[in-house]
């Protein structure tokens, strides 16, 4: 018993001495007024402190009464300190004023830090990584900058398991850059996770980060603009409340100039209204003999923040782009044996663009959004958002086609692109985060209304030449009696228009969109147990061509389950997580024809859906410096619509194809200078259920465009942060793409592009009112392809050089 009152009145001294301690809050903001995150706040000569979260917020507790010095410190921003005196039981506020901007601090911000900071794009709802049971990757504005990057498609090489197959060809309907994840194709067709279509390239200058989403994504994002593997969004740069900004030249190899501007204005200090504007105009060269991009883009955005519960945002994306496309040379007809079955056996020239100066295209692209955020209570937000986007495709494409096997001649196909597409979407979004019981609830509840109107007045198709893999021209030859039917065309626009004049072209109009409403929520059984359930139902609507009387249109209704799992085993830190995920693709009705040839009927199909399985686990440990995403998925495609075995005039519904694999994803940064990002992905995929020897659904073939099996990437980044040399750095890393099966069939035989390894470097300073930089790619100068049943050649070695001026 006197054990007993021992241990308690020692532990009731203790509690009071704790209860007479003090407390030490405040907020940490940026020199423009934003929230600084992840700034270190601590009491010297003891091991008392803490980080600011989000929203800038920290809090020490504990503190025994006295006089103490705060060390203020974080990467990049200079150190503060500051004499506090802390009462007995008291709570101390004390807020802190970096002299940096949030821009300036980004900068220096290495690329790996933050990773478990709540993010609203991906769940549509504020989750933190560790909380997410969903795989996505993000590849911030900072990294773009160490790594010198000037053109979208380069932005991709950071992210584990995905590759591009082929660059934008701006051609009506599918004209931006293909990439491959998780063996399906994907674009970037989503803009702060809205329509945000494009018939060309997008540019870098206003993107704030890139956000791949991993696995099938229909239940929040429908139907129209996502990939089977995956879904990438691009978030734009958003107004800040304060002055700053930045101009930059760039220069590198093959012509390129480029010159950026980034500013940022208050334009009412009282009301808070900030405008941005991002700005760039770029002119490039083609590595081979022929080819070249001109652009201007603009994007001004304004935010107006009415009281402290309502903001509205508006934001556009102005693209004027002209280009001289190198064709996409597809080396098979892909109903007869190859010729060639590899690189070497083709002997493709590289520098041969097979196109002239004078073969253009143009893709002017517009994009606007205007968004009202309202804070109903302190547990309800509402989003309502409108976007509208329009792209146009005018001007040449074209492409090579073995139109006679057997010989080394393709044939060399022309076509006039005269096509709009505009969409409209517009969505509701309810955020709450409320508790029902002791069971907290993060929910989502939208509505969303799409719709998407294209136009195609293009001219038809000619053979305007033959060519073989050296650039050589020949005329064109019937495949038949190989009688010379057409002299080759010469590559200039008076003699192809002149030559398409004739043909008879294009007149469809087709709108179509769809209905859809959402419900996400994430409910916390206990603190460390979370479980999320979701569900879209989608209503998919067209009337099909408004100039075919014939196309009556047709209408599909889809339901799109997703649920997960994630349990924290050590919080905060370590979670492991499991996941269903659905995403579904409308399919238009086809004719059926009896075995004579004649139409029957029109037979009606039902939507193809998507379903995967994945388990994984996500990490954030060793103080911050390390986090790592481990992940294995399986993915069943099925309903996919397929020749019918009675008769292969028609379809049926029946295909399935399978993909699996696994992810590995590091991001480390164990000492303030060194900052490192690594990934590597396998995937394998095949068809599983399909028709006989046809091309695209052979069971046991690939389907192609799957993108190589394994891959790899690395950057890492060192920067002195004191010293004579403080603020030079170096940066270094490359990509490995394995052997890739861009054909696979037993008919044609199969085409393997050879595997790569590329070395990337780079060089830069910098300052707070200046940086300068220099990129070195492909140092070992590998001379590597890409392909989507197709053989792209790919740049050499290559630099660019940039200087910056930041105010």
């Amino acid at each position: 018993m006197s054990r007993f009152l021992f241990l308690l009145t020692a532990l009731f001294c203790t509690a009071a001495a704790y209860a007479q301690n003090g407390t030490i809050t405040g907020t940490v903001t940026t020199s423009d007024g934003q929230p600084a995150i992840n700034v270190t706040i601590s009491i010297e000569h003891t091991k008392l402190g803490g980080i600011s979260n989000e929203k800038g917020e920290y809090s020490i507790k504990n503190i025994k009464p006295g006089n103490w010095t705060l060390r203020i410190t974080s990467v990049g921003a200079a150190t503060q300190l500051k004499q506090v005196t802390v009462s007995s039981g008291q709570v101390q506020e004390l807020n802190f004023t970096l002299n940096e901007s949030a821009a300036q601090l980004n900068e220096i911000t290495i690329s790996s830090r933050q990773m478990n900071k709540e993010d609203k794009s991906v769940a549509k709802m504020p989750l933190k990584n560790l909380e997410n049971p969903q795989v996505y990757t993000t590849v911030s504005a900072e990294l773009m900058k160490q790594q010198g990057i000037t053109n979208y498609d380069d932005i991709m090489r950071n992210v584990p398991g995905l590759s591009q197959t082929w660059q934008s060809t701006g051609r009506e309907g599918d004209g931006a850059s293909y990439f491959a994840l998780r063996g399906f194709e994907a674009q970037p067709v989503l803009m702060n996770g809205l329509p945000g279509l494009t018939s060309g390239n997008l540019d870098p200058s206003d993107i704030e980060s890139v956000q791949v989403m991993k696995g099938p994504s229909g239940t929040l994002f429908g139907g129209s603009f996502l990939s089977y593997g995956g879904i990438i969004n691009t978030i734009t740069k958003k107004p800040y409340y304060g002055f700053g900004g930045e101009v930059a030249y760039n220069i590198g190899s093959f012509g390129l100039n480029r010159v950026t501007a980034d500013v940022n204005t208050l334009l009412s200090k009282k009301q808070k209204i900030a405008m941005r504007l991002n700005a760039a105009y770029t002119t490039e060269n083609s590595f081979q003999n022929a080819g070249f991009r001109k652009s201007f883009f603009v994007a001004p955005s304004v935010s107006y923040e009415v009281n402290n519960r309502l903001t509205l945002q508006v934001m556009a994306e102005i693209l004027e782009e002209k280009r001289a496309v190198p064709p996409v040379f597809f080396h098979n007809n892909r109903s007869a044996p190859l010729d060639f079955k590899n690189i070497e056996e083709l002997n493709l020239n590289v520098k041969e663009s097979f196109t002239s100066n004078d073969l253009t295209i143009k893709n002017p692209r517009i994009n606007v959004k205007a968004e009202a955020l309202y804070k109903l209570s302190g547990n309800w937000s509402s989003q309502t958002v409108f976007s509208y986007g329009r792209t146009r495709s005018d001007g040449i494409y074209t492409y090579i086609w073995d139109e006679d096997p057997g010989n080394n001649w393709f044939g060399q196909d022309f076509h006039k692109e005269n096509a709009t597409t505009s969409t409209i979407d517009i969505q509701q979004n309810f955020n709450g985060d409320f508790k029902i019981g002791n069971l907290r609830n993060r929910l989502v509840a939208g509505l969303d209304f799409f719709r998407r109107n294209a136009v195609d007045k293009g001219s038809g198709w000619i053979i305007g030449r033959n060519v073989n893999p050296q650039g050589g021209v020949a005329d064109v030859t019937d495949p038949e009696t190989h009688e010379v039917i057409q002299p080759a065309l010469p590559l200039t626009k008076d003699a192809i228009y002149g030559a398409l004049a004739g043909t008879e072209g294009s007149n469809s109009n087709i709108t179509n969109g769809y209905y859809s409403a959402y419900v996400s929520d994430v409910l916390n059984i206990t603190p460390n147990f979370l479980v999320m359930a979701s569900l879209r139902a989608d209503y998919f609507h067209t009337k099909g061509d408004k100039n075919a009387k014939e196309d009556k249109g047709y209408n599909q209704f889809a339901l799109s389950p997703k649920f997960g799992l994630v349990y924290q085993v050590v919080p905060e830190k370590v979670s492991v997580f499991a996941s269903y995920m659905n995403a579904f693709l409308n399919v238009a009705p086809s004719p059926h024809y009896d075995t004579t040839g004649k139409l029957e009927y029109t037979a009606v199909f039902k939507p193809e859906h998507a379903n995967q399985w994945e388990l994984g686990v996500k990490a954030d440990i060793l103080a911050e410096k390390l986090y790592a995403t481990v992940s294995v998925y399986d993915i069943k495609v099925g309903n996919k619509v397929i020749p019918d075995a009675r008769n292969p005039r028609n379809s049926t519904q029946g295909g399935k194809v399978g993909s699996r694999g696994f992810e590995i994803e590091l991001n480390a940064h164990p000492i303030p200078q060194l900052n490192i990002i690594a990934g590597y992905a396998y995937n394998h995929i095949e068809i599983l259920e399909g028709y006989g020897t046809d091309f695209y659904s052979e069971p046991g073939r690939t389907p192609g465009g799957q993108g190589p099996s394994s891959l790899a990437n690395f950057w890492a980044t060192y920067k002195i942060l004191g010293g004579t040399f403080k603020n030079l750095g170096i940066g270094a890393g490359g990509n490995y793409a394995g052997r890739y099966k861009v054909i696979d069939n037993s008919v044609t035989g199969v085409f393997y592009l050879p595997s790569y390894a590329l070395l990337n470097a780079g060089l830069f300073y910098n300052a707070k009112h200046f940086r300068l930089s220099f990129n070195l790619n492909n140092i070992n100068n590998k001379q590597y392809y890409t392909g989507y049943w197709s053989v792209n050649p790919q740049k050499p070695r290559n630099f660019v050089a940039s200087a910056a001026f930041k105010f």
